[in-house]
């Protein structure tokens, strides 16, 4: 993508509400589309009617006839085609799995494919979860080759392309394989399109866990200002007792794409969830302007669902200790049963979205799983007795310096420390073992290897925060300082140390410094 489009797509938001004198989505089409594509019939055209993306991919679309073909729209005829088209041609729910990361900004997602000739001919410029979010039919797949080579004609020369004849590769191999594994008709749509959507308006409880802040839960109200748009407002708080609260706008899309802006504790945070199963969301809450600042976020409807637990905080005992526990979810009334080795102490306080639960795990409890009965309610806490292995979660990650009178903020990198127990053949690091959870680590980085240590990456790439696990990598632009005035890119070897009843438990990942992500575009 051309820095012009991606400069565009990052003021543009999917969220916006059109007046109720707003043209029709055919009526801009009619008005504005037809001097390039071709009326098939009133409510069909060429190449658009014969694509199916999600809203994300309609916008990168649109921007695109924007900023290449002089396409003249106003935001809010931009907006009203991105609902249109996403609605009308959009992807089932079944569509979008495997390839949610790229809609929800994870975007230290390591991706793999089974297909070699996908991955050496589509992901080798951007990631294959923006083909993987398309459907189309053989000749539009045909169409995209070649406008690819029409619009970046050295793709041929490009590595992974040079060594081969790409075009017949692309032509020959890659237009039939991807017409057959994304087709522009399907069942899972024509399904879909089908399916009664339930009433999102209401109120939902909510769980999650921000790496570095903590575990927090909540109640989230949702109410409908128009068809398929809504109000929003977050009343929760962290384990620790601080607010996590605040209030925005969110649209439905195909039914499901649930997108919201809002402000949360003053800070600017998007909303990117699913909500294709009936009274449940899930997703990612992230920063708009950092979006590897975030965590995932689930949501059950407090009316008209089963009882059900969403979230137990914290996630593990230890044998031989007593804790409190928030049990998170909808329904939770009724007495409480827990599984053999947990002794309930006091129910602490109870309403029909949070228990409290003060519990004791024996100190000869077996370690694994034990249930929870809340009611009709269940769920799992982890007992262990002792930490054999941590692991840095992700294990490898990228973060990105910035600032510096730079167009691009810096971008972070978040590890967090997780605790597992040996399973049943004592010994760590087998397949028996059982998770524990993510534990409050130390946290340092050392240089990855010789040259990152005669470079000294660790004193000029950034700094990592010892209690939270947060990476903040140095200011963008050229080093006078370092080797050659290089910039302040670096490889570190990142170490989570847990004292586990003195003893001490470490492991360790790897985090690349690098530069500037110029083009960051809805879908990388």
């Amino acid at each position: 993508m051309v820095p012009a489009i991606s400069g565009l797509l990052s003021t543009v938001s999917l969220l916006f509400t059109p007046s109720v004198h707003a043209a029709s989505a055919e009526h801009i089409i009619q008005q504005k589309c037809l001097a390039c594509h071709v009326e098939e019939s009133e409510t069909s055209w060429s190449r658009i009617s014969h694509q199916r993306k999600t809203p994300e991919g309609w916008l990168m679309s649109i921007a695109r006839m924007q900023i290449m073909h002089g396409l003249k729209v106003t935001e809010e005829e931009r907006h009203t085609l991105v609902k249109y088209l996403a609605d009308r041609q959009g992807l089932a729910p079944s569509e979008t799995e495997g390839a949610r990361y790229a809609l929800e900004r994870r975007l230290n997602t390591s991706e793999s494919f089974e297909s070699q000739a996908f991955t050496e001919t589509c992901a080798r410029c951007h990631s294959g979860a923006r083909v993987m979010l398309q459907r189309r039919p053989a000749s539009e797949w045909e169409h995209l080759i070649h406008f690819h080579l029409g619009q970046w004609p050295t793709t041929e020369y490009q590595a992974l392309a040079r060594d081969r004849d790409w075009l017949d590769l692309a032509l020959n191999e890659m237009v039939p394989e991807l017409a057959d594994m994304l087709p522009l008709q399907s069942k899972a749509w024509d399904q879909w399109q089908k399916t009664v959507k339930p009433s999102l308006a209401g109120s939902w409880t909510f769980a999650g866990k921000m790496p570095g802040k903590g575990e927090m839960h909540g109640v989230m109200q949702v109410k409908e200002k128009a068809k398929d748009q809504f109000g929003i407002v977050l009343a929760g708080q962290y384990a620790d007792g601080a607010a996590f609260e605040g209030s925005g706008d969110a649209i439905l899309y195909t039914g499901y794409e649930w997108r919201a802006n809002m402000m949360v504790d003053g800070i600017a945070m998007r909303q990117v969830f699913s909500a294709a199963k009936a009274g449940e969301m899930q997703g990612r809450m992230f920063e708009r302007e950092h979006d590897e600042r975030g965590f995932d976020f689930a949501a059950v409807q407090q009316s008209g669902m089963s009882p059900s637990i969403l979230a137990v905080q914290p996630e593990y005992i230890k044998s031989g200790e007593t804790v409190e526990l928030s049990i998170i979810g909808t329904g939770l009334q009724g007495d409480v049963t827990l599984g053999q080795g947990l002794t309930l102490i006091k129910d602490v306080s109870a309403n029909a979205n949070k228990r409290v639960l003060r519990v004791k795990a024996s100190s000869s409890a077996s370690t694994g799983a034990l249930a929870i009965h809340v009611g009709k309610a269940s769920s799992t806490v982890t007992v262990y007795d002792q930490i054999a292995s941590l692991k840095v979660v992700p294990a490898f990650q990228v973060a990105r310096v910035g600032g510096n009178d730079s167009s691009t903020p810096k971008m972070e990198a978040v590890f967090e420390a997780e605790a597992w127990a040996a399973g049943q053949d004592g010994i760590a690091g087998t397949e028996d073992d059982i998770r524990i959870g993510f534990m409050p680590a130390t946290w340092s980085v050392v240089p990855f290897n010789e040259t990152a240590a005669a470079d000294n990456d660790v004193h000029f790439s950034g700094r990592m925060d010892a209690a939270s696990g947060v990476f903040t990598p140095a200011l963008a632009g050229p080093n006078p300082e370092r080797r050659m005035s290089t910039n302040n890119a670096g490889n570190l070897k990142v170490i989570a140390q847990v004292d586990e009843e003195g003893k001490k438990i470490t492991a360790d990942g790897q985090l690349i410094v690098t530069v500037q992500r110029w083009n960051n575009p809805p879908i990388p």
